[in-house]
């Protein structure tokens, strides 16, 4: 008997040759990395039912009820959010090709629907909180467009990765799969971050207890900022999967977008192991998390999650096996469930903030917490602390003295040696980067962010990126911030020199124009600083000299592990 196929949304081939000759008269929309994995995965079938980008009618009850409005159980709201400018250029009731950054054409969307959404709404149904600590909610209201389209999606091709394409399936491969090796009976493994021991022995105890085949199906899109990247992840997931018993484990990427949006989250995962052809779905404690808000208390509570599929697994067609937490006993000198650890034992664990600390300090990490084979790739990727790239990020007023001491601070570094260094001042990145961009605010952002970009590249080779603009908004730092973080180290340091004292050094003239009137939208006199609410240091060089400054920089850069004692 053949195995049950998911629908898929690629043309046919013999219509695949027409659409390509359509497209060439249709508008184009170019995807941003979470689009196209929202898209991937709906054309491959692994978001079934949807078949298309989500209309108003849809989005709304998708958002209020976690369903479609054919009554459908679907979670998270899958809109194309485009820009106004772009919108006004679209019609209603025609084409559009959707295509990746490269400009290869993967798909049409038929024009149905154009509407503007609620997106504070939209933050405390979905994600539970409009709190700007949520990846998520930032993401929402900074990155996504301000108009939504809704229209029926007709595939032309997939998109292509050049990497892992031995662990690339869709749904219908893996169906395809498991149906061969007669796999009836598959429990799936969601995860984000490397594999270690307990989580072998929490996976192997799961399969055992369902009597399942298991499906270790870790996301490789896009996941929380700050995790670990997914080169380094699966290479350790390879690593991992040679001590599984033989036969009796899988490995699958999933080009998934997540959105850490904890109980919806973790229905939605589940949705989509069944769409691959799982039976079974493990859900952790606190699963898709995104940590703490703006109060410090986690968003979601320790299992709402389990709740939630559990709730929904009748419906859904899977079953939700609880993850229990499995902590090494010292004197059984093996991993066992958390709740049958006895009082008189002792519990071993390295917790996440730990692994990273003797990572970044070069520390013996044991073999009873992780493979040296997995270890040693994390090792490659995440050296020493004081062997990692890092950036320097400098805000200020024009004025406050940013460029002179960031000039020290690059004096002292390259003294030093060690890594090389790069300065990104404002002027020259304006002449050298940016010629063509005004001072209108959304041309400063721009400016800012193509700035964070060259840093980001500097930080993940390993260099020293120093960065001196005023980056007056407080949304665009942020961004930087996100986009640098997870590839090295990253200060902001606020340059708080008062106004006065700027005005006072104005050898340019640019404040007293802007006085009169001849420059306008000045940061400080016609247009505002956003002052940064928690840079890793501030400096006011009312009272004190550049050397002094860059003297402060090097001692929290030693602090942070960034340079070694003798550099500084």
């Amino acid at each position: 008997m053949a195995f049950e196929r998911v629908p898929e949304l690629y043309a046919a081939p013999n219509e695949r040759a027409d659409l390509l000759e359509k497209i060439k008269d249709m508008p184009s929309i170019d995807l941003t990395p979470r689009q196209l994995c929202d898209l991937e995965l709906m054309m491959n079938g692994g978001f079934a039912p949807l078949t298309g980008f989500l209309g108003e009618d849809d989005y709304n009850s998708v958002v209020e009820t976690m369903r479609l409005t054919s009554g459908a159980l679907w979670p998270i709201p899958i809109a194309l959010d485009i820009s106004d400018a772009l919108a006004e250029t679209l019609t209603l009731g025609t084409q559009a090709v959707l295509r990746d950054q490269e400009g290869v054409p993967l798909a049409v969307i038929d024009l149905e629907e154009m509407y503007r959404p609620d997106k504070h709404r939209e933050a405390e149904m979905v994600y539970g909180a409009d709190d700007e600590a949520h990846p998520a909610v930032r993401y929402l209201h900074h990155q996504t467009g301000p108009v939504y389209l809704g229209g029926a999606v007709t595939g032309i091709d997939e998109p292509v990765h050049y990497d892992y394409r031995q662990h690339r399936y869709t749904p219908n491969d893996l169906r395809r799969m498991f149906h061969k090796w007669g796999w009836r009976k598959v429990v799936a493994f969601q995860t984000r971050n490397p594999l270690h021991r307990a989580h072998v022995e929490l996976t192997v105890r799961a399969a055992q207890l369902t009597e399942a085949n298991l499906l270790i199906h870790p996301v490789v899109g896009m996941t929380k900022p700050g995790d670990v990247d997914h080169f380094t992840r699966v290479r350790c997931y390879e690593a991992v999967m040679r001590h599984y018993p033989d036969q009796t484990t899988a490995m699958a990427l999933l080009h998934l977008a997540m959105r850490m949006a904890g109980p919806r989250e973790a229905l939605w995962h589940a949705l989509i192991r069944r769409n691959h052809g799982c039976t079974h779905f493990i859900v952790g404690r606190d699963h898709a998390g995104p940590g703490k808000n703006s109060q410090g208390e986690d968003f979601y509570g320790p299992y709402d999650a389990q709740e939630m599929v559990t709730k929904h697994a009748d419906e859904i067609g899977i079953e939700m096996v609880p993850f229990q937490a499995m902590v090494y006993v010292q004197e059984r000198a093996q991993y066992v469930p958390i709740n049958e650890v006895g009082e008189d034992e002792t519990q071993l664990n390295i917790s996440g903030t730990e692994l990273r600390r003797r990572l970044r300090e070069g520390l013996e990490i044991d073999e009873w917490f992780s493979y040296p084979d997995v270890v040693q790739e994390l090792r490659k990727t995440h050296p020493p602390r004081d062997q990692q790239g890092f950036t320097l990020f400098f805000t200020g007023l024009s004025g406050s003295g940013k460029s002179t001491i960031a000039n020290a601070v690059m004096t002292k570094l390259l003294e030093a040696g060690g890594r090389p260094v790069t300065l990104l001042d404002g002027d020259v990145v304006r002449k050298n980067l940016s010629s063509e961009l005004s001072f209108s605010k959304e041309h400063r952002d721009l400016n800012i962010q193509r700035i964070g970009y060259v840093a980001s590249e500097i930080t993940k080779n390993g260099g020293i990126a120093i960065c001196a603009p005023i980056a007056p908004y407080k949304a665009t730092r942020d961004q930087v911030r996100d986009q640098i973080e997870p590839l090295g180290g990253f200060l902001e340091i606020h340059v708080a020199t008062s106004l006065e004292v700027c005005e006072g050094r104005d050898r340019k003239g640019l404040y007293a124009k802007a006085r009169a009137g001849l420059i306008k939208e000045f940061t400080g006199i016609d247009d505002p600083y956003e002052t940064p609410v928690h840079p890793e240091l501030v400096l006011d060089t009312d009272d004190t000299t550049p050397d002094e400054s860059a003297h402060k920089i090097l001692l929290k850069l030693e602090s942070m592990g960034l340079l070694s004692a003798r550099t500084s």
